[in-house]
């Protein structure tokens, strides 16, 4: 059972690290463009629980608010 909640804490985590580590990385090749996605625990997870297509929708909803 501990190992159980051990492993799933562990997927979370890294979907969590992946999600910051890509919006951090989209960040600085669309910062010369002017497009900046703040960091923060909603896009993070929004991100980590939908992955790229989370990802790409929130950009989608950045530019239609811009």
């Amino acid at each position: 059972m501990v190992i159980l909640m051990k492993i799933k804490l562990g997927i979370i985590l890294k979907k969590i690290v992946f999600a910051f580590g890509t919006i951090y990385g989209i960040n600085v090749i669309l910062n010369k463009v002017g497009i900046y996605l703040p960091i923060n625990i909603y896009t993070v997870g929004i991100t980590s629980f939908l992955g790229v297509p989370g990802l790409l929708s929130l950009y989608s909803i950045l530019y239609m608010i811009k």
